[in-house]
């Protein structure tokens, strides 16, 4: 293959930050064989902000239309991925800016989700115009702040494979008469857990959203769960999956933890939330709440995430993929700078890096799930879960608490506290 004739000065840097997401690679081919074309030279920065927020140069790959026109329909990231973050790395930003001076790069394209957008816009603010910058939304959290309930790249791929996991376990549960919790990625939001639980018609899904106080009591959620899992059997069933949203620990009452054993804490003596294995405590309380009501049920816990995210992407983000990449070069070579790509009814968006960062908090707006939608309307109503009406119900409240060791109107008092 011949390849187009460089011009002098031009040269394109792609960088990959933050967790991998299907797609990723799309993006890179898309990117390169469209800047090639137009006679740019493109150069991958390996592992995201890694080695040139220490002042290396060296960990950097030309990048061809024959080295990538064959990778969009593959997992992971041909030039690596990191969550270094250059502020947090001693003169980390400034050794960023200098690498790419001395790389000689005109115009970068950064991937990565609300981490990676935020350190894009800094390093716009501070490079002034002098390196054109574009930002292509990744994560399969779905959180970055896309109009129209546009999803990032990676999220699609992620609830398609998710989902089947969940339909494979969902048939193990039936099979041996137990409960899954399965927690799913989503470091403050529902979406994938919520996704998931919708595409795969799972028991019940619990996201961060769906509480209106700031803090979540372990309490509240355990309830839930029982209640889930004794009306299922006054179903006559005694299997079930519920899927839990990782964002659910970010608001847990720390006050709830410090009462449990075995969490690790930091220097200043305050729980790692990174570290709680949400799954495994809500089955152990579960079990011990329910055992209390003389209620018995096998729980098991699981966690589904790693095995998403450097998945080849399904047909829908390879394509999506595909387009935002050729949509950042041709952005940046019409003279644009300093936004977000999305598409919109086919066509490329631009968002201004300042429509996204929030002034107040000078960090990337996050996309939150909207509860007042019939999108999770539909959610809740096809769960199984205890609901007001079974309680004012005097017929089923009985026969619910008959399968403990309650009164119906403790029953009723015990179940209405959230």
């Amino acid at each position: 293959m011949v390849q187009p004739k460089m011009k002098k000065g031009q040269r394109l840097a792609i960088l990959v930050g933050g967790g991998p997401a299907p797609g990723i690679n799309g993006v890179i081919s898309a990117a390169t064989i469209e800047a090639v074309n137009q006679g740019v030279e493109v150069i991958g920065i390996r592992d995201g902000f890694r080695w040139i927020s220490q002042g290396d140069t060296d960990q950097i790959e030309i990048l061809t239309i024959g080295k990538t026109s064959r990778i969009h329909n593959t997992g992971g990231s041909r030039i690596g991925i990191s969550r270094v973050n250059p502020l947090s790395v001693p003169n980390g930003l400034k050794n960023t800016i200098d690498c790419l001076k001395k790389l000689q790069v005109k115009y970068l394209i950064t991937i990565g989700g609300d981490g990676t957008l935020y350190l894009a816009s800094r390093l716009h603010k501070e490079l002034k115009g002098k390196i054109q910058i574009a930002h292509v939304p990744k994560t399969i959290d779905n959180n970055v702040p896309l109009p129209g309930y546009i999803p990032t790249f990676g999220f699609e791929t992620a609830r398609h494979i998710g989902t089947e996991l969940v339909h494979h376990l969902m048939e193990d549960a039936k099979a041996t008469s137990r409960w899954y919790f399965v927690v799913t990625m989503g470091r403050k939001t529902g979406h994938l857990a919520l996704g998931i639980g919708k595409a795969s018609g799972a028991t019940l899904t619990i996201i961060p959203e769906e509480f209106r106080k700031k803090k979540i009591s372990l309490k509240d959620i355990v309830i839930i769960l029982e209640g889930a899992i004794i009306k299922r059997k006054l179903m006559g069933r005694e299997d079930g999956v519920a899927i839990l949203a990782e964002g659910i620990t970010d608001r847990l009452d720390e006050d709830d933890l410090q009462k449990l054993t075995d969490l690790n804490m930091d220097e200043h003596g305050r729980i790692r939330l990174s570290e709680v294995d949400l799954g495994q405590i809500l089955k152990h309380q579960t079990t011990k709440a329910l055992k209390e009501k003389g209620v018995d049920a096998r729980l098991v816990d699981t966690t589904i995430g790693y095995e998403l995210r450097s998945a080849p992407p399904i047909p829908f983000d390879a394509s999506y993929a595909k387009t935002l990449g050729y949509s950042a070069v041709k952005f940046l070579l019409a003279g644009g700078s300093g936004a977000l790509i999305s598409i919109q009814k086919g066509k490329k968006v631009p968002i201004p890096f300042e429509k996204v960062i929030n002034p107040k908090t000078d960090r990337t707006n996050i996309r939150f799930v909207d509860v007042n939608t019939e999108s999770f309307e539909v959610a809740q109503k096809y769960m199984i879960k205890l609901t007001k009406e079974d309680l004012e119900d005097r017929k089923e409240l009985k026969n619910l608490a008959a399968l403990t060791n309650m009164k119906p109107s403790e029953f009723k008092a015990y179940f209405s506290a959230i």
